[in-house]
């Protein structure tokens, strides 16, 4: 039976172990008699499975394919459920994170049920350090990271631009803590397993702020985090291309609308997720003589 017709869940034990679980349509045919808490960063409640079990399911994942894992952080409907879709389209079993577990849910068994892929859903908080840590337990239980794409991005608490006195010292490191301190926590997570191995590839997802400041976005964690966040890519670049690990920061000039294929209406002059998705993987498959290290992308109207 072909693994994409079963969803895979992964519980912790009171213990602290990981575990992995598949699960058809059908029951179970395994014991389920051990009580157990889950982990409130991982997506499912489910009973764990003896440990050789969770041997048996990494061999299993692993050996399917040669690629590693594409680490997809901040998925929503848009740009990271399309970078999702691609990387699983090409043949990478894909964890895809995020704070909502009912949309991830949704998004798993969307992409998974179309690509004919293995896709694990798992929650995150990218503003906190220990959530990010637990929940790359559960991604570093799959296999090896070999793409991360940090798309992560604080939603604003009103709309900007926001008088700069009125905005709260709360508020404004919340937005650093998931446009910046998330994405360091998850590339310290991903980068000693590519140093490791020679190869890997890391994308974050910036926007026009990361270039230029405007008045009254200080608050927002696309203003003074986008900046932080360019800052550390460039300076991972540098510090890792020698090891094999390509490390890009992509721009985005424009508001991201839904993909064309799904709306029929190609005159629009918002950006199409799955369009960018096609850079996302083309900047994954570049040559080593020829890495892009920032690109932009913008309409053409």
């Amino acid at each position: 039976m072909e693994l994409f017709h079963f969803q895979r869940f992964i519980s912790v034990s009171k213990g602290g172990r990981m575990s992995t679980s598949s699960q058809s349509t059908s029951s179970s045919p395994h014991p389920t008699n051990t009580t157990t808490t889950t982990s409130p960063y991982l997506l499912h409640k489910v009973k764990p499975f003896p440990s050789c079990h969770l041997a048996n399911m990494r061999s299993m994942s692993c050996s399917t394919s040669p690629k590693g894992i594409a680490a997809i952080v901040g998925v929503g409907p848009r740009l990271g459920r399309s970078v999702a879709r691609k990387f699983a389209h090409e043949g990478y079993t894909v964890a895809i994170l995020a704070r909502d577990l009912a949309k991830l849910s949704r998004f798993a068994d969307e992409i998974a049920c179309e690509a004919k892929a293995q896709v694990f859903a798992i929650r995150i908080d990218c503003s906190d350090s220990k959530s990010v840590r637990e929940a790359f337990e559960g991604v570093l239980s799959l296999g090896f990271v070999e793409v991360l794409v940090y798309n992560a991005c604080e939603p604003p608490v009103t709309c900007p631009p926001t008088n700069f006195t009125a905005i709260t010292v709360e508020s404004f490191e919340r937005s650093l803590a998931v446009s910046a301190v998330g994405a360091f926590h998850c590339a310290q997570q991903v980068i000693p397993g590519m140093v490791e191995r020679g190869r890997g590839t890391i994308i974050f997802t910036g926007s026009s702020v990361s270039l230029s400041g405007f008045a009254g976005y200080c608050g927002l964690s696309k203003g003074c985090g986008k900046f932080a966040l360019r800052g550390l890519s460039q300076s991972l670049a540098r510090e890792y291309q020698s090891s094999g690990i390509h490390i890009a920061h992509v721009v985005i000039h424009g508001d991201i609308g839904a993909p064309r294929s799904s709306r029929g209406d190609h005159s629009s002059t918002s950006m199409d997720p799955d369009a960018l998705a096609q850079t996302y993987w083309h900047i994954h498959v570049q040559d080593k003589g020829a890495w892009t290290q920032e690109i932009d992308l913008r309409p053409s109207t």
